[in-house]
């Protein structure tokens, strides 16, 4: 049983070997260069790509600032492309601008790639760097002054005409403000003078809004009734100088006896004043006719004891007088 169970590690074990071989085997990895030979200073673009399985374990060689006397510029975006050949397999590769500023023939060595399987190398690369060829048999020149360039308005303009519009638009708007201030026409404010209301004019407002409530509709009778008595009231204070608000109903009639009040009006106020304590005092029910000729009678009880000014009569001569 033991050595059965030593087989089939091994087994598994040669079988993940070569996995790991299989794998290795289908990473390829290459470096390139653009220009294998450019004049100092100038710039070229090295690669570094591997071919591989998708999605497979690799690490990509660290380039470092310079290789030699050979200068990294920049490192560009990277680039991943899918075999069209073959849909798993992808070529992933890193690109870097390189220039020198020394001449001479420069190697460029392996970049190492790591993977599960082991490390892959790429091959080396040879970058020429050449001189700029100087005729020494001419003359040496001195450096030529800067050229004197002409400069007038109109050039001025195209440089700055965002801020000339800019001036001429406030000036217009200035100006155009200016003309409106001194040519509008002057209108006379006509203030309207508040009217004062009479104290019957008062009380009829007040009942009109109570009625707008629709409080007796709505079930509340009783502050229908409530705040309708207090306009009335509020009227036969200011108007015959009794402290209705303070009194019973039978107090108020036992003021107004001395008052000008017609029987009507008097029988009317009645009625609205006693259905009112009727509903306050002793929960009476009112009808929905009831309620609607309370309102009514208060409205005409008003108007008809509304206060009416006297014209003045003009004072007669001495000798028109009576003796």
């Amino acid at each position: 049983m033991k050595q059965y169970f030593k087989v089939t590690l091994l087994f598994i074990s040669l079988l993940t070997g070569f996995g790991f071989k299989a794998n290795a085997q289908y990473v390829k990895v290459e470096s390139s260069i653009d220009r294998n030979s450019m004049p100092i200073g100038d710039q070229t673009i090295l690669h570094v790509s591997a071919n591989m399985p998708l999605k497979a374990d690799i690490t990509f060689p660290e380039i470092v600032d310079s290789i030699g006397k050979v200068k990294i510029v920049k490192s560009l975006k990277g680039d991943t492309v899918v075999d069209k050949n073959n849909p798993n397999l992808e070529t992933i590769s890193h690109s870097y601008t390189v220039t020198s500023f020394d001449t001479g023939v420069y190697v460029l060595p392996q970049f190492t790639f790591h993977t599960k399987a082991g490390d892959i190398k790429t091959g080396t690369i040879t970058l020429q760097i050449k001189s700029v060829p100087v005729d020494t048999t001419k003359a040496f020149y001195d450096i030529k002054e800067p050229l004197a360039v002409s400069y007038n308005l109109w050039d001025w303009l195209k440089d700055h005409w965002v801020i000339v519009v800019i001036v001429l638009a406030i000036i217009l708007i200035g100006l155009g403000i200016l003309y409106y201030i001194k040519n509008k026409p002057k209108t006379v404010e006509q203030v309207e003078a508040a009217r004062v209301y009479t104290i019957d004019e008062i009380a009829i407002i007040k009942l009109n809004e109570l009625n707008d409530k629709k409080l007796w509709q709505q079930g509340d009778i009783k502050l229908y009734h409530i705040e309708l008595t207090e306009i009335l009231r509020d009227y036969l204070e200011k108007r015959y100088n009794v402290q209705a608000h303070e009194q019973t109903t039978d107090q108020i009639f036992d003021g107004l006896k001395s008052k000008e009040l017609t029987k009507e009006s008097s029988n009317i106020l009645f009625q609205i004043l006693k259905l009112a304590d009727l509903v306050k005092f002793a929960k009476q029910q009112p009808t929905a006719y009831e309620n609607e000729q309370s309102m009514e009678n208060a409205i005409i009880f008003i108007q008809q004891t509304r206060f009416i000014p006297q014209p003045i009569q003009p004072v007669q001569n001495k000798e028109e007088l009576p003796k």
